[in-house]
């Protein structure tokens, strides 16, 4: 019987280098914003209206906004801000995810029901709505000290927190589901045969097996975290002036779009490279770690 020749593969390896190399030079660049802004002897911060929406030129780059700012420091700051909501968010719920798909998955019956029916209740809140409800939340009222609750960290904190609580049930679904296939097998039952414990179980036996497709999940979900901070800083509700990031920077040029169309611009542009490059890096991760995923 002949056999159909293989078909040929996709270039993942390449596209995936390519996002991963966009990504790791905005990176780099956001870092070193500190070093440009000692180069330029430019403050991000410093008001000067006598210079507002100045066109780019050699002493700015990227011209000035609307209190006369460098626009290119303030995005390499907002870079820094944004991506770093994006990691971290990410890696918080995948983290608490990943604890709820792990005890679900082990120890199934009454535990796993009850988990995921919470992680379904939790899937199903209005995600929007409620970020907006809980991002307009004054902290100073909920407890905490005054002048942290005013502070950048806190609003920082607030975005990562509140994604952290609500962007978790993807994780928790996608490790429980690869639980309770790994925990069938033979290794894992010599490892109960053998007196050893749930935790260590979890840890040594069942965590290295479900960290490829966590892995591609966390990385799609930088962008969708990336995507809430921009929605939550545009209406006003994120990371709060003067600390920059690229949704409060669209916020603020928002009525600039007809006489200053690149403060606009510039990071909806950014935005919008960096999601688009970390969802090509989750395809091209989720390619090469499962077979299955490959294209026939």
């Amino acid at each position: 019987m002949r056999s159909n020749p293989p078909r040929p593969a996709r270039p993942t390896g390449r596209r995936g280098l390519a996002a991963a190399s966009v990504l790791c030079i905005l990176t780099v660049l956001c870092i070193a914003a500190p070093l440009f802004e000692a180069l330029s002897g430019l403050d991000p911060d410093r008001v000067d209206l006598f210079s507002r929406l100045e066109h780019p030129s050699a002493a700015h780059w990227l011209g000035t906004d609307e209190l006369g700012r460098d626009t290119a420091l303030r995005l390499l700051h907002g870079g820094r801000v944004s991506l770093a909501v994006g990691i971290a968010g990410a890696l918080a719920a995948a983290v608490l995810g990943t604890l709820v798909g792990l005890v679900a998955g082990y120890f199934g019956g009454w535990v796993d029901a009850t988990l995921m029916r919470f992680t379904d209740g939790v899937a199903a809140a209005p995600l929007l709505p409620l970020l907006i409800v809980l991002a307009a939340v004054d902290l100073s009222k909920a407890g905490l000290p005054p002048e942290w609750a005013v502070s950048e960290a806190a609003s920082v904190a607030r975005i990562v927190v509140i994604v952290a609580l609500f962007g978790w049930p993807g994780a928790a679904r996608l490790v429980r589901g690869a639980t309770l296939s790994v925990r069938e097998r033979d290794y894992v039952r010599a490892a109960v045969g053998v007196g050893a414990g749930p935790l260590r179980i979890m840890v040594r036996h069942l965590l290295p097996n479900v960290a490829s497709p966590l892995l591609v999940a966390g990385t799609l979900a930088v962008g969708h975290v990336i995507l809430l901070e921009s929605v939550l800083s545009f209406l006003g509700l994120g990371i709060q002036p003067p600390l920059p990031s690229w949704g409060n920077m669209l916020n603020n040029a928002q009525e600039l779009m007809a006489s200053a169309p690149l403060i606009a611009v510039l990071p909806g542009a950014l935005i919008f490279v960096t999601v688009l490059a970390v969802n090509r890096l989750g395809d091209a991760l989720q390619e090469t770690l499962d077979p299955l995923a490959r294209p026939g």
